[in-house]
């Protein structure tokens, strides 16, 4: 896919392994595209509703290695990575908070709210403007501009 920007390569190698996700019960948390050394590196990061793991992964790998390969989508060689998020991933793409909706999450804001600038709760909502937390003490109204890093919170 030379002369392919990154964007539009990821979203046409989403395409083609949507089939092999949905086949598993998996969702599509992120995807990355990158050189490491002299190598590039496709990851795949993949949950389920029962939490993912390494049979899923490696199933997933299997198959979507296959899928690629017959699509003819990426000439370079390449190493194919498939995890789990991991128990506090950070939150940084819209497709990432749309995942953690009904997790338990931590934000920070640049600005406090109610003289805070650190939250912890459930993640009940995140549109372009608000996220919005609910937590032990009551529901937290952020503005989603000034979250300057959000990440899973584990449940202990």
């Amino acid at each position: 896919m030379a002369g392919v920007d990154a964007p539009e390569r990821l979203a046409r190698i989403e395409a083609v392994v949507s089939p092999v996700l949905q086949a598993h019960g998996l969702f599509l948390v992120d995807l990355q595209w990158r050189r490491d050394g002299r190598r590039w590196v496709l990851r795949f990061f993949v949950d389920k509703a029962a939490g993912v793991g390494i049979a899923d992964c490696q199933r997933f790998s299997h198959e979507a290695g296959d899928v690629l390969d017959a699509a003819g989508l990426i000439q370079e060689s390449y190493d194919l990575e498939v995890s789990s998020p991991g128990l506090t991933r950070e939150l940084k793409t819209d497709r990432e908070w749309r995942w953690a909706q009904g997790k338990r999450v931590r934000c920070w804001v640049s600005e406090p709210v109610d003289g805070r600038t650190e939250f912890t709760g459930r993640l009940a909502e995140v549109t372009e403007s608000v996220v919005r937390l609910e937590g032990m003490d009551g529901e937290a109204e952020l503005p989603r501009r000034g979250v300057t890093k959000a990440r899973l919170e584990p449940n202990l």
